[in-house]
């Protein structure tokens, strides 16, 4: 076995002390800037990494901060996830990723396992969150960010929009085209919260328009997508002239049941509207579009990102900072 490369090989290689390598490495401006580049240049030709554990132990510093999504397959949580790299690596943090699978109980053994890797802050997907959860980040003294939600009891810092007022343009624009039979496709009881929200504001916007009591659907545990959206259509297949519109969770479960509806010869939207929710690029490029509302994803990342990156180039600021994007109807072919 080939031993490995070492900073003393580096310095043997350019003729310096393996001081002025590990100072060059780290990038320190007491070495020149051609110095530098010769010794990357050396280091990378010999194979050689520069281990920044001494360093951060010194500095107190990980370079890391921690990150949990929901999911890593959904591609509204990959931009977001995106946004925030992209940011964050501007900086030289890198993101510590948990998925949590919409478990709070997961939500918190990651949480710990996350903490224990000591970052420098911590960015958390939605504001609900177990006791235990709570607890352990109240007992530790780092900038928390609770994104893609606007929760009552913010933890510190939140970027993110209102779930429930997202979806009252969605009924309005319903309603003004004449629907007034609302059906939510979602997942069951509370294994989605931000679902829920969304639920919760379809029927409060119903209720003030003077809409008919909305019917809610669980087609299935979070996550639900296309195969679930699909199979409450056909479960319900009797039932649907009962519906003037299907307000659905997300893109995914909408495509699901307009799929649903072609197979069974039923107009999309002259029997019944769909609507989604994301604006996943599925929702483009169906046939027809789906009319669905645009969080802006992406921009959620970033704005997390340049949060976190200000609170910790300003640790001495402590108000919490409320960060509320942007939410926009994509009008479809659906409705």
């Amino acid at each position: 076995m080939t031993a490995p490369v070492t900073m003393r090989d580096v310095a043997r290689e350019v003729g310096v002390s393996p001081m002025t390598v590990s100072r060059a490495l780290r990038g320190d401006g007491t070495v020149s800037q051609k110095t530098r580049d010769t010794i990357r240049a050396a280091a990378d030709r010999l194979g050689y990494v520069y281990d920044t554990t001494a360093q951060a132990f010194r500095a107190q510093k990980s370079g890391f901060v921690a990150v949990t999504l929901p999911s890593i397959d959904n591609a509204n949580f990959a931009a977001t996830h995106r946004g925030l790299t992209e940011v964050l690596s501007e900086t030289g943090l890198q993101i510590l990723l948990g998925s949590t699978n919409y478990s709070v109980d997961a939500e918190e053994r990651i949480v710990r396992q996350l903490l224990e890797r000591k970052p420098e802050a911590i960015i958390l997907t939605g504001g609900h969150h177990s006791p235990g959860t709570r607890a352990l980040l109240r007992a530790r003294d780092i900038p928390v960010v609770e994104m893609w939600d606007l929760p009552e009891a913010p933890l510190q810092h939140t970027v993110g929009f209102s779930n429930p007022d997202a979806m009252t343009g969605i009924v309005e624009q319903l309603a003004a085209s004449g629907r007034r039979r609302l059906a939510f496709l979602g997942a069951e009881g509370e294994s989605d919260r931000r679902g829920a929200e969304r639920c919760r504001g379809v029927i409060g916007a119903a209720q003030r328009l003077g809409l008919p009591t909305v019917e809610v659907l669980s087609i299935g545990p979070a996550p639900v997508s296309m195969s679930e959206g699909a199979q409450a259509v056909a479960d319900m297949a009797d039932r649907l002239p009962e519906f003037d519109a299907l307000v659905c969770v997300s893109d995914t479960v909408a495509f699901g049941a307009l799929t649903a509806c072609q197979r069974r010869g039923v107009s999309v939207p002259g029997d019944i509207a769909i609507t989604g929710f994301g604006a996943f690029e599925i929702a483009a490029v169906s046939c027809p579009a789906l009319t669905t509302v645009d969080v802006f994803a992406y921009d959620i990342g970033v704005a997390a990102g340049g949060l976190i990156t200000n609170v910790l180039a300003d640790p001495a600021g402590k108000d919490a900072v409320v960060v509320e994007t942007a939410v926009q109807i994509r009008p479809g072919e659906t409705s």
